[in-house]
């Protein structure tokens, strides 16, 4: 599992988003029902989907967290890629279908006049609220991103940690989707064409869809087997090499099964001579070595094929494996 540290950085970032997601969505419905704003129904329904969203995320660090045992020796981390999936196609059938879907319906209904000040004493509401939970996911994301001297949007698409991309492309949704509504309302208000608000609402749900897209396809990498980047390669490689036993490595396979876990396949020359029992106890010793680091969820050695080129390192200070 990933890191004690790393779990509870997640799991405050999920509770702050699930804490403001349901006052919020409170907000947006009161408002929604009180003026019938079509933009401000899409801004209820997103909401709403993403407060079940962080549900299925927090059930995903509940069950990614538990411990390796005999029928699953690299662990559980897979579910949480399960769960996020199910979040990310909950964002998209309960928030962008029903946005899209109700602005459709608001075209040309000739919708009668709101109350305009509700509606933007809300959205200014929902807009304190949602940035405290994306400043959470934003300080966690720029915090990692760090660490792997990366951007922060970069780290944040090909992070291994499913929940801090959800709640950090969720909140940056909601962020934007609030100024198009807000824009929604406004236009209405200045020009008393109901279009503007049922654009706006359809806007919205454009925009969710993108999101549970782009969400749904990483997930579906990371449940199909992503290779580790080439940072990990690098610094797995170096520590297989600083190993006393390993003279070479002639293969190296490193795939996530959990956030920030992977699972560690290598080919490698031995030094010295020993016979097969030796060798043997050698390979388990290197390989229970690796999985001390709370980043390997099991490792498999096995020896080199004659003649097998050797794989060097790029760079001579490569960083550790994390």
């Amino acid at each position: 599992m990933a890191s004690g540290k790393q779990s509870k950085q997640s799991l405050l970032t999920v509770l702050v988003a699930f804490g403001a997601n349901i006052v919020v969505a409170l907000a947006k419905t009161a408002a929604a029902v009180i003026t019938g704003s079509a933009s401000m129904v899409a801004e209820a329904a997103h909401s709403w989907a993403d407060s079940g969203n962080e549900v299925f995320l927090l059930q995903a660090e509940r069950r990614a967290a538990r411990p390796s045992d005999d029928l699953h020796p690299s662990g559980y981390g897979r579910e949480a890629y399960v769960w996020s999936l199910f979040a990310a196609v909950g964002l998209f059938t309960a928030g962008a279908v029903v946005s899209i879907l109700h602005g459709l319906s608001q075209l040309g209904t000739g919708e009668p006049n709101s109350d305009y000040l509700i509606n933007y004493l809300v959205l200014a509401i929902a807009f304190v609220f949602e940035s405290v939970s994306f400043l959470q996911s934003f300080r966690q994301a720029r915090s990692k991103a760090a660490e792997r001297d990366t951007g922060t949007l970069e780290h944040v698409l090909s992070t291994s940690n499913p929940t801090l991309r959800a709640v950090f492309a969720e909140d940056a949704a909601a962020l934007i989707g609030l100024v198009v509504a807000f824009l929604g309302v406004l236009l209405h208000e200045l020009t008393g064409n109901a279009v503007y608000d049922a654009a706006g609402s359809i806007l919205v749900g454009i925009l969710l869809a993108v999101v549970a897209f782009v969400l749904i396809d990483r997930n579906r990498r990371f449940l199909l087997g992503e290779p580790a980047p080439d940072r990990v390669q690098q610094a797995a490689l170096a520590t297989l090499l600083q190993h006393p036993e390993v003279d070479r490595v002639t293969y190296l396979h490193l795939e996530y099964v959990g956030p920030e876990r992977v699972f560690l396949v290598a080919a490698v020359d031995l030094v010295g001579d020993d016979k097969e029992s030796d060798v043997a106890d050698d390979l388990y010793a290197v390989a229970e070595a690796l999985e001390r680091n709370e980043h390997v969820a099991e490792a498999v050695l096995t020896l080199s094929r004659r003649g097998a080129p050797s794989l060097v390192p790029r760079e001579a200070d490569t960083q550790e494996l994390r």
